[in-house]
């Protein structure tokens, strides 16, 4: 898998993308709560894809949404969608190798994870974008099995699998303190503190 393939399946899905989404508000609601989103904190939403998450994230008062997407047609609708929300900034680009004018507060992977050849590297990238304190979240709103056979099909050449939660948690170990491990029947969430 390399980030242009990346970029051409998603600029391919784009079109469709909100038509397609199945979200559960409850449980994207619980995958906020244990990422302790809240009022005016500032958020990346890192492959924002369309912007699934910006009213969710509004709703809870946040003091600004970045979000961040590699493929230029899925940040293209996510800005079209916010351009008249003050406190929503859609970038187009690779979070790996973006510059931020200051740190976020909370940084979301959300149904993106599979989609980072090299997670090692991609939580690197994300922990220096995280003052200490700071909370990074990789989330999925179904479960692994399902995010798994689901890439079985169109996105397999895109996707590496989503490794099991205990694997994850031991990657972000070495910089944050983890403490929201949930890998279930109903969603997938890693959610940690910065040191």
């Amino acid at each position: 898998m390399n980030k242009q393939e990346v970029i051409a399946f998603f600029n391919r899905c784009a079109p469709t993308w909100d038509a397609e989404q199945i979200d559960c508000d409850a449980v994207i609601a619980e995958i906020l709560d244990n990422a302790r989103i809240g009022a005016g904190m500032r958020v990346l939403d890192v492959a924002c894809g369309t912007g699934v998450l910006f009213p969710h994230y509004l709703a809870r008062d946040v003091a600004s949404v970045t979000g961040i997407d590699i493929s230029p047609e899925m940040s293209r609708r996510a800005a079209e969608k916010y351009a008249a929300c003050p406190q929503v900034q859609v970038v187009c680009g690779d979070v790996e190798s973006a510059a931020f004018p200051a740190p976020f507060d909370a940084v979301m992977v959300y149904n993106a994870f599979p989609h980072f050849p090299d997670p090692a590297r991609l939580i690197a990238s994300l922990a220096d974008l995280l003052p200490r304190g700071g909370r990074l979240t990789v989330a999925h709103g179904m479960s692994r099995d399902m995010i798994n056979a689901h890439h079985q099909g169109a996105a397999q050449h895109v996707s590496c699998g989503l490794m099991p939660a205990e694997a994850l948690r031991a990657l972000l170990a070495p910089q944050f303190d983890v403490d929201v491990t949930v890998d279930d029947a109903r969603m997938y969430q890693v959610s940690g503190t910065k040191r």
